[in-house]
């Protein structure tokens, strides 16, 4: 399986020609990825047509535009430039050894996800745990030595705080 990077995100309807608001999440254009994939993996090509708008090929309406908004844009890993020196794309996690700072085992992590409030991790179990990927939960990041340190706060660890 490849790994899929979030690129863009369609938003609502701009004008009745099917046009559509994207948010970028990357610093290149969003159409330097062409084509895009959603979460069915579904291809879309997207035209640029100003500032955070675009067309996506095959789409001449309004209401074909509405029934978009929302969708998730992805681009193989791939595809993408190589990360710069001490830096990476949170696709290059995935697969990570997840440890203790005194070297416990973690398992390894299966996703990062982020709903608004900032990313995390899903570590494998057992149990799955959820760490926020913060430099107080996550101090460590070693891409090349396939691995991460975490610090999961104790609620993660089913530890009462305090």
């Amino acid at each position: 399986m490849l790994a899929l990077v979030l690129i863009a995100e369609l938003g609502r309807p701009h004008g009745v020609r099917g046009l559509l608001r994207v948010r970028a999440f990357s610093e290149a254009a969003v159409t330097a990825y062409n084509p895009l994939v959603d979460a069915q993996g579904r291809a879309f090509v997207l035209l640029p047509r100003g500032q955070d708008v675009v067309a996506v090929e095959g789409v001449a309406d309004r209401d074909a535009a509405a029934r978009l908004t929302g969708t998730k844009l992805y681009a193989e890993r791939d595809r993408l430039p190589p990360a710069e020196e001490d830096e990476f794309y949170l696709a290059d996690l995935v697969g990570l050894r997840a440890e203790g700072v005194e070297g416990a085992a973690y398992g390894t992590v299966l996703a990062v996800e982020d709903h608004g409030a900032g990313p995390f991790l899903i570590l494998s179990g057992p149990p799955e745990r959820l760490v926020p990927f913060t430099r107080i939960a996550v101090p460590v990041v070693d891409i090349a030595g396939g691995r991460v340190v975490v610090e999961p706060p104790a609620e993660v660890l089913g530890e009462e705080p305090g």
